[in-house]
């Protein structure tokens, strides 16, 4: 996949991966696909959007499909039944689904069929697994993009999109976590058998970190995170005990000297605690003994300094960063688990594609609703109309 414009801004307007303020949001999405646009000479009509943040949940599910007779094998027609009994929950009135992913097919018993179409068998079971989110976040979050002159194709479940440009095949078969530690929230997502078996959203992330050298340190915020991005490790055995660095401090005295290996241990407190809440949850999921490929970690926390071997201490297995694959183009620009989300999204959409054109589908990628004929004409309407 070739990449040809890069836009990037700082966030704005979103407080745990949800959106606190719209128009904030609005501009740093605007911003951002300016600056995309301007980097590739393009212009962005429509895009895949990640969403996150703790009003999502998940959920594992089974529908059941009775096949007729004995003398035809199994067809698309008959998996859509089974997906829909599956997506038949009793969903609250403000909650709707995001995802249902096909994990894995059962046929007459034949347990984990990859894909049963061509199959013979009288009932067809479909494990799936179901993401849902909050109707208003969601709303919310489309006002935004839609309000920076941008149509949303699908919204994706942030921690699937990731999981899209970082994680191996081999990994998502041996059993792995994948932990994105973002600014307000730390989303995670299971893969067992080269499925997705389990997602969750800790309200944690780099934020906290931030947060809590204002606490110990008595600094800015803004200030805090430079010197976070720059000179902080999440390993205060890496720091040598004299190193020094200036901290613009609140109070009279506007600036001093504070040792970096004290900056290194309020991190390493916060980063320890994240590491063993994406521990417990995996547990409590049932999934700690079948993870032999480890922890892969993404999001912009996890370009942390001493991030990986801490999380090797802590947890004991294996742990790698995520850094986004299968590009080129600008890709340099790309080259931090910061942007796995974003390249994922791409994967993501490249794929849909892909299983759109040839007429089938594709059982990695979720089944989203197409837009309908009007989106593509307003599109194309949008592409004669001067910026």
């Amino acid at each position: 996949m070739r990449i040809l414009g890069v836009g990037i801004t700082p966030s704005q307007g979103v407080k745990k991966g949800m959106v606190d303020n719209i128009q904030q949001a609005t501009e740093a999405i605007a911003g951002s696909v300016e600056r995309a646009e301007r980097s590739s000479g393009t212009r962005i009509l429509s895009a895949h959007v990640a969403i996150g943040g703790n009003h999502t949940q998940s959920i594992n599910n089974r529908g059941i499909s009775t096949i007729p007779g004995r003398q035809r094998p199994i067809t698309e027609e008959d998996i859509d039944r089974a997906m829909d009994g599956a997506k038949s929950l009793n969903l609250p009135a403000n909650r709707e689904i995001l995802h249902s992913v096909p994990r894995f097919f059962v046929v007459d018993g034949q347990e984990h069929v990859s894909d049963p179409v061509g199959m013979f068998g009288q009932r067809l079971d479909m494990d799936t697994h179901i993401v849902t989110g909050s109707v208003t976040a969601i709303q919310n979050l489309t006002q935004c993009v839609e309000s920076a002159g941008v149509q949303i194709e699908a919204l994706v479940f942030s921690p699937l999109a990731a999981a899209e440009a970082v994680l191996e095949d081999e990994e998502k078969r041996q059993g792995v976590v994948l932990a994105d530690i973002g600014g307000g929230t730390t989303e995670i997502a299971v893969y067992v058998e080269g499925s997705v078996f389990h997602t969750c959203v800790l309200p944690v992330g780099g934020y906290h970190l931030t947060h809590d050298l204002v606490a110990g340190l008595r600094a800015p915020f803004s200030h805090l995170e430079e010197l976070k991005l720059q000179y902080g490790c999440a390993l205060p055995s890496r720091v040598e005990a004299e190193e020094m660095v200036e901290l613009e401090a609140f109070g009279g005295q506007r600036t001093k000297d504070i040792s970096r290996r004290r900056l290194a241990e309020i991190l390493q407190a916060r980063v320890e605690e994240i590491l063993e809440m994406i521990y417990t949850d995996v547990k409590r999921a049932g999934f700690d003994e079948m993870i032999a490929a480890g922890l892969v970690l993404c999001g912009g926390t996890a370009a942390l300094n001493g991030i990986n071997e801490l999380a090797e201490l802590v947890l004991r297995m294996p742990v790698r960063s995520g850094i986004p694959m299968g590009i080129h183009g600008l890709a340099d620009s790309l080259n931090s688990p910061a942007y796995a989300t974003g390249v994922g999204l791409l994967h993501w959409a490249a794929q849909e594609n892909a299983a759109s054109h040839n007429g089938h589908r594709d059982l990695k990628i979720p089944n989203i609703e197409l837009k309908g004929v009007m989106d593509a004409v307003q599109k194309w309407a949008k592409t004669l109309i001067p910026k």
